[in-house]
């Protein structure tokens, strides 16, 4: 567990460290969502087009996924403890949202196709929300939708052990239609905060 703790913190501030690099050109007069920020970023060349699989088994782009304000969490449904607290967080934070009024959608990307058939990441999505969208993909799909979003996942251990764990970075990423991503949420935020600022987002689209 310490190994993994560690781990997980070194692959942290590696993507944190990625998305600050990433930072938009675009001046502060030119964002219209500049009062609603919670990381300290903005755009730049993070995410982009992905091709995944749903729970149906069918194939599917970004277009077809982030129809409305998307919380995009990259995670694998064997993980232990790390993927199903942030997952749940993120589906409470759409029941927040509803309640403000603003819909969103929360969507899980398996970063462990080998073991999370469409069938599994569809099972593990409608557990945790009736309306979290459950991808996986080919190994080249999902590590090219990983590629996108600048986060990283390495098998831990032997890959042959069905117990095999997987380490992986753990931000949620906000992406709205017609404009893709446009901020991030580490693990400390809570549901309330990542409400909060996902309706800044959806009332200022």
């Amino acid at each position: 567990m310490i190994r993994f703790l560690a781990i997980l913190a070194a692959v942290t501030a590696a993507v944190l460290l990625g998305i600050g690099l990433a930072i938009s050109m675009r001046g502060p007069q030119q964002d219209a969502f500049a009062q609603c920020r919670a990381g300290q970023v903005a755009g730049g060349d993070i995410g982009g087009p992905f091709e995944l699989v749903n729970a149906e088994g069918e194939t599917v782009t970004d277009a077809d996924v982030i129809t409305e304000p998307s919380l995009v969490y990259f995670g694998y449904t064997f993980c232990p403890d790390v993927c199903p607290l942030d997952v749940a967080r993120n589906a409470v934070a759409v029941d927040i949202l509803e309640e403000m009024g603003v819909s969103a959608t929360p969507v899980f990307i398996s970063i462990d196709p080998n073991r999370d058939t469409p069938e599994v990441v569809g099972q593990f999505a409608g557990n945790m929300h009736e309306k979290m969208i459950g991808l996986t993909g080919s190994d080249e799909q999902v590590r090219a939708a990983s590629q996108a979003y600048r986060t990283f996942y390495s098998i831990a251990g032997d890959p042959e052990d069905p117990y095999y764990l997987v380490d992986h970075s753990t931000m949620t990423y906000l992406v709205l239609p017609e404009h893709g991503f446009v901020d991030f949420f580490r693990r400390d935020a809570d549901a309330d905060q990542i409400a909060e600022t996902v309706a800044c987002y959806a009332q200022n689209m």
